[in-house]
């Protein structure tokens, strides 16, 4: 499929030119070994909702990297549509107007130009940025050299067509070294992906477990029903009091229950949160049983909780 391949295109990182960048907007490519990176945090109060860093909670400080697994508050054992058992990555508020992501390829081709780095113009904490991305492509001149555009700015400068696709991807930006092993496919890399922002360098995971498409132009969502050791509204309750599990631990079972999964056409990993009474935990095994529950909040919020595994 054409989409695919354009997505496959999309995570070529590789580049080993030594060349150092002129003073000259984008006459020499910059290589992003050498450019430096920018820092990056997903826990301060600039960007954080539901992750914000406290001296209690003890998240990584700023550009330090995060082990997405070894953090209970990052990943959830929850419960499938028919009762299956999932793990779904928990990377916190995100809207539903996705950010531009900008592939760039020459005139006449198809494919993004190889070992170019995709360029982004806003990080977590920027105002508009999201961890779900509108792929845009840039048209530049035949000859051109790979990176040797490595921000918007120098892309509007130059004055190169930008055309607007349908195709969202999820790739959370994150610090250098952050780790997120799981994926719901073994064809999908758990390894980051290196992008341009303002001339550094930005690493960001892939979760391509579903094609996701544009709608209206914004990120599509799926409910999911959810429920918390305290119930919202109550001292200490909703989000901060973590989610009822059957054990009690923070890695134990949860009983929620998205409405779809990635095999499913109407999938999308941006969750519009229900919140039911935990009161009702027990009795909450599946979908028919989740929406049968006390709704205690509608539409509370949109998380981005890409699920990774999917066992009966």
């Amino acid at each position: 499929m054409k989409t695919k391949l354009i997505l496959s295109a999309l995570i070529a990182i590789a580049f080993v030119s030594s060349c150092k960048k002129d003073d000259n907007m984008g006459t020499a490519p910059l290589n992003p070994d050498t450019a430096g990176d920018i820092s990056i945090d997903r826990f301060s109060s600039a960007f954080a909702h539901l992750f914000l860093r406290t001296a209690q909670n003890g998240f990584p400080a700023a550009n330090q990297p995060v082990d997405f697994d070894a953090i209970p508050a990052f990943n959830t054992h929850g419960l499938g549509p028919n009762g299956e058992k999932t793990i779904y990555y928990n990377f916190d508020v995100l809207s539903t107007t996705p950010a531009p992501i900008y592939a760039l390829f020459r005139s006449g081709e198809t494919t993004p130009v190889s070992v170019q780095l995709n360029i982004v113009n806003v990080i977590p904490g920027d105002a508009g940025y999201n961890d779900f991305w509108l792929v845009n492509k840039v048209t530049v001149p035949s000859d051109y050299v790979a990176n040797t555009i490595t921000s918007y700015d120098e892309i509007m400068a130059k004055g190169y067509t930008i055309t607007p696709t349908t195709s969202i991807v999820n790739c959370p930006i994150v610090p250098k070294g952050s780790i997120a092993r799981k994926r719901f496919s073994s064809s999908e890399s758990p390894e980051l992906t290196r992008g341009w922002y303002n001339n550094k360098v930005v690493y960001y995971f892939n979760f391509f477990e579903k094609e996701l498409m544009a709608v209206n132009g914004m990120v599509p969502t799926s409910d999911i029903y959810v429920c918390f050791n305290i119930n919202p509204g109550q001292t200490g309750g909703g989000p901060a009091s973590g989610f009822k599990t059957e054990d009690g631990m923070a890695t134990g079972q949860a009983h929620n229950v998205p409405e779809t999964l990635p095999t499913d056409a109407a999938y999308s990993p941006l969750w519009d949160v229900q919140i039911y009474n935990n009161m009702d935990f027990n009795a909450v095994s599946n979908l028919s049983t989740a929406s049968m529950a006390n709704i205690l909040a509608v539409d509370a919020v949109t998380v981005n909780c890409p699920i990774v595994s999917v066992t009966p």
